[in-house]
């Protein structure tokens, strides 16, 4: 390929140092490192292609072998910004600079930035913590409900019925309640083990639970220990808690870098199913399914 025409796949965006990868990306290309001895820098492979698309289960494995890329720089660089699947700068033919120029002069003009993130993520990881109220467990539900539940019995088949809806929606409003009451206190305990925390919505992952918190967590290597420890404690304080709590993994939620520049162009597709073109960014998703 000539350098009129090359294009480069880019995994992430580490800082000055001697950072060499020790795996290989998406179908075994070769790893490289573009940018300026003192940093920022990014991890590329030369592509010779579009975006990364066909079917379920070649998207899943390029995913899973970006990631890869990922972790092996998260595990040896001082710190990293990881970018999203499929993220691909081009050569401009308008100003005939090559990829590699077009993705210099971004790693230039965003060198403040960039360095300032990558130090504030120097040393974390991203944990997910997940807690549920299990409502078969709560105390306060069984005594309120059971006396509705006996006056369920003997009744005709359809003042059961509405007996049984006017229980379900007694039974919600009292998981609720209880959920909203004990938040406050979660929240603190959580967040202060953690540099920031991102909270987001996810349906109950199974029957009976009601979520009290879903977070994702960015913490540093010396409060992992000190932050499950605090949900043990949480867990015996309420045994109706259901709780969940995953990773290390980089900080995929956290590296909120999204600076533009005309000179330089990529196709981003996080999904693999679009070839719209968009700004140069370093814009994260995690691959990561659930790993604990």
């Amino acid at each position: 390929m000539s350098e009129a025409t090359e294009m480069l796949y880019v995994y992430a965006i580490v800082p000055g140092g001697d950072y060499t990868p020790a795996v290989t990306g998406i179908d075994g290309s070769e790893l490289q490192i573009i940018g300026r001895e003192a940093g920022p820098k990014a991890v590329v492979h030369r592509h010779t292609a579009g975006p990364f698309d066909g079917p379920d289960e070649d998207v899943r494995r390029w995913v899973l072998e970006h990631s890869e890329v990922i972790d092996d720089a998260w595990q040896s660089a001082a710190a990293i910004l990881p970018v999203s699947f499929n993220v691909i700068v081009r050569s401009d033919p308008d100003s005939e600079a090559t990829a590699a120029e077009q993705l210099q002069h971004w790693l230039d003009d965003s060198a403040d930035t960039l360095g300032k993130r990558l130090e504030e993520l120097r040393d974390t990881s991203e944990l997910r913590v997940e807690i549920s109220l299990d409502r078969g467990l709560l105390e306060e539900v069984d005594a309120e409900v059971g006396g509705m539940k006996a006056e369920m019995e003997g009744r005709p088949a359809g003042v059961r019925r509405l007996l049984e809806k006017r229980l379900e929606k007694t039974e919600k409003e009292l998981v609720d309640r209880a959920a909203d009451g004990i938040y406050p206190e979660v929240r603190a305990r959580i967040a202060s083990h953690c540099l920031d925390i991102e909270e987001y919505r996810s349906p109950s992952r199974e029957p009976g639970l009601t979520p009290v918190l879903m977070a994702s967590c960015l913490v540093r290597s010396t409060e992992v220990t000190a932050l499950g420890a605090e949900l043990t404690a949480l867990q015996k304080e309420q045994p109706a808690l259901s709780i969940r709590f995953l990773g290390p993994w980089p900080p995929y939620s956290f590296a909120d870098v999204s600076v533009s520049d005309d000179r330089a162009s990529a196709t981003q597709n996080t999904d693999a199913s679009s070839t719209d073109a968009s700004e140069t960014g370093a814009s994260t998703t995690n691959p990561h399914g659930e790993r604990t």
